[in-house]
């Protein structure tokens, strides 16, 4: 699943394709992914690309009209097997709905554009179209963004007083906003505390830290993809991983064996040496929470 860091430099690489572009046409390929049908989808086409922007894992296109008439937003949720595949030139076939993993096509009136598609079976991408991205009622709900300054120690404890463990709260949305399965690992790995310690029990010290780790793991994610072209983020992301998607690998930081707990539809990662005090997670769904 795309997360803060390339959303982020997906972002910057489609603003500076799009911004002051003309859309052409806008075709859809999975009907049950578009979420709105007033303004329709092809309300965009002859609108100017203002701006691309983000607010937590949602992609932001904001669209104007020739005769200065109010904006429309097309806004993008990737969900997890989503991309954004960008193309000099794009294929002239129509798009047939519901053939293969093709979700929408952007043409620009210059020819190039991008297509936004979804892997898997699990098809959770959204897409919508409104006159303001606060019309989208989950974007609407979610927390504070955890790069914004403003989301300091004290926030960051009120983020986690209603949540139940670490690793649920980290990647609650409605709780803080951008950070997904893989870097909530990477964070926890780097603030050394447990997955599963309760999110409301932690130190002033273990706040401090975990607060540290948050900032400095999504930051220096940020860094890395920035510049990157669109198809190159997934695989930064991937090589950017200290435990996330590397079990059995040793610790870059102790040596230990890097251990998993697996669920139905996904997993996580973590050192026992550096997070659990040496013990490890029972692999099953129902393991007991270690403190």
């Amino acid at each position: 699943m795309p997360e803060l860091p390339e959303v982020e430099a997906l972002v910057q690489f489609l603003d500076a394709r799009l911004r002051g572009q003309t859309i052409a046409r806008v075709q859809l390929g999975a009907i049950s992914a578009l979420k709105t049908f007033a303004p329709p989808l092809d309300a965009l086409s002859a609108r100017g690309v203002a701006a691309v922007s983000r607010r937590g894992k949602y992609l932001l296109f904001e669209t104007t009209s020739p005769d200065a008439g109010e904006p429309l937003w097309l806004v993008l949720h990737l969900a997890r097997g989503g991309w954004v595949r960008w193309r000099d030139e794009l294929p002239t076939a129509p798009v047939k709905p519901g053939r293969g993993p093709l979700a929408l096509r952007l043409r620009l009136a210059g020819g190039g554009g991008f297509e936004v598609t979804e892997a898997g079976t699990e098809k959770r991408l959204a897409l919508w179209v409104v006159g303001s991205p606060e019309e989208v009622e989950p974007l609407s709900r979610l927390g504070p963004e955890a790069l914004d300054p403003a989301f300091d120690v004290t926030a960051l404890e009120a983020a986690l007083a209603q949540g139940t463990t670490l690793k649920g709260t980290l990647t609650d949305q409605e709780a803080i906003a951008g950070v997904g399965n893989a870097y909530s690992d990477e964070v926890l790995h780097a603030a050394r505390l447990s997955p599963f310690k309760p999110a409301a029990k932690l130190s002033r010290e273990e706040l401090q830290r975990l607060h540290d780790a948050l900032v400095q793991v999504l930051t220096e994610a940020v860094e890395r993809s920035e510049g990157l072209p669109a198809a190159g983020l997934k695989a930064e992301k991937r090589a950017g991983m200290r435990v996330h998607g590397r079990t059995g690998e040793p610790c870059p930081v102790c040596g230990d064996t890097v251990r998993q707990v697996a669920f139905a539809t996904k997993s996580l990662q973590y050192c026992p040496t550096c997070q659990t005090g040496g013990r490890p997670l029972a692999d099953r769904r129902l393991s007991r929470l270690l403190k």
